[in-house]
């Protein structure tokens, strides 16, 4: 698996596409979908950070729904923004979203093969 962060508009997909090519990639936006028939294309899950906000909301565990997609996609590639910096946000909810996604792209980045940091477009590896 890869990790790809960086601040919103970044030109993290774009720099994904570079890498892999885009016609080689199948991008999920935002959300986990049914395991895909079996192909060479790579996997690129885009806006992690959405997708966690949306599990937390419905009452889900992005934690253990994170684990289960690593076993089942194990060379995926995951774009997130970083969503850590700034001001801390009144709404209580927001905060816990904050942290539990940062909680999860730490683990992330521990298992990642690769970690890069996108800004202006241009990638950084930090692993």
């Amino acid at each position: 698996m890869k990790l790809v962060i960086g601040g919103y508009a970044q030109g993290k997909l774009e720099f994904v596409f570079r890498q892999y090519g885009k016609e080689n990639c199948r991008v999920w936006d935002g959300e986990l979908q049914e395991k895909p028939e079996a192909g060479t294309k790579t996997l690129v899950i885009d806006h992690f950070h959405g997708w966690v906000k949306r599990s937390i909301l419905r009452g889900g565990c992005p934690e253990a729904e994170t684990d289960i997609l690593l076993k089942d996609f194990p060379d995926c590639v995951i774009i997130s923004d970083e969503i850590g910096n700034g001001i801390v946000p009144a709404e209580v909810f927001e905060r816990e979203y904050r942290e539990r996604t940062g909680r999860i792209l730490v683990k992330l980045a521990k298992e990642a093969e690769e970690v890069v940091r996108v800004i202006c477009g241009i990638g950084q590896r930090i692993k």
